[in-house]
């Protein structure tokens, strides 16, 4: 886990400048500050994490410059999700992080503002990121559009709004979750590949890397809402159960989820002999989702 820790603090310290630089001062009113309070507070950063993994799996290079761009992009998105999935009209949630909810923290209508700016902070990051081409540019949009829209998260979500109190299948659990949290992990790989030039083949391979690493984390996260405490999660433990939400341990049983996270784990690492760069950083970040704590 070491060379998780590594990586992710080298990468947390750059994507959190970079985010702090991106946002805009709004004077004497607090949407700035709003916007800032939702990026900041411990978040695991996994998603920007993972566009630079995605870049390395593709890329004889190490590094290039339009990756902050991207991977600030990703976590706006992330940040906006998650003030609006807190907010009284959807999960109602007011602890986020270890931190009151935005919308407590502030108010109500800052915070969907707030959600609101961000989302459209990520576009705008991705239109102007350097040394890339406008057609890899757009193929950027187009990634992030998709996977944060009404064919990825945001379907998710109401699905997810639906499911209260309802009975779903397997199959119907994961077209859920592929789409709430498995759509954002695929863009954000996909996203680091378009940077790192990938072709069609190892665009291919990444999808299916990251449709069993996206499933993996919310299983992840199932298995934590039930065997978990607040403190340690950042937020309301417990919190699906009591507004009964189906999840893997509902339907799998707390054993049989976590097998499903150990064989979503081995599906995911299975793809990475088939890509041509170093792939060390997706089995050391797969391997920190599966085994996470909070």
């Amino acid at each position: 886990m070491s060379a998780y820790m590594d990586f992710s603090q080298s990468v947390r310290s750059r994507i959190d400048s970079a985010l702090q630089q991106a946002i805009p001062d709004t004077a004497d009113n607090p949407l700035g500050a709003a916007m800032r309070y939702a990026l900041a507070g411990g978040g695991k950063r996994i998603r920007p994490l993972l566009v630079f993994a995605g870049f390395q799996a593709v890329s004889c290079k190490s590094d290039h410059p339009a990756l902050d761009n991207v991977a600030c992009a990703i976590e706006a998105i992330h940040a906006y999700s998650l003030i609006h999935d807190d907010l009284p009209a959807m999960d109602d949630d007011d602890l986020r992080r270890g931190q009151p909810t935005c919308h407590i923290a502030f108010d109500e209508a800052t915070a969907i503002l707030a959600g609101d700016a961000l989302q459209t902070l990520a576009f705008e990051l991705l239109a102007k990121a350097p040394e890339l081409s406008d057609s890899t540019r757009l193929a950027l949009i187009q990634t992030l559009a998709r996977g944060a829209g009404a064919q990825g998260m945001v379907l998710g979500q109401a699905i997810d709004l639906a499911a209260v109190d309802q009975e779903l299948t397997l199959s119907q659990l994961e077209h859920m979750h592929r789409c709430k949290t498995g759509a954002l992990i695929d863009a954000s790989i996909t996203m680091g590949a378009w940077v790192g030039a990938a072709n069609s083949e190892s665009l291919s391979v990444l999808t299916e890397f990251s449709r069993a690493l996206g499933l993996a984390f919310q299983v992840q996260d199932d298995i934590l809402d039930v065997t978990s405490d607040t403190q340690t999660l950042g937020k309301q433990q417990g919190a699906d159960q009591a507004r009964n939400k189906p999840t893997y341990v509902s339907l799998l049983g707390l054993d049989g989820a976590r097998q499903k996270a150990q064989d979503l784990y081995r599906q995911a690492l299975d793809c990475l002999p088939h890509l041509p760069g170093n792939t060390q950083t997706l089995r050391v970040i797969a391997q920190y989702i599966v085994e996470r704590k909070h």
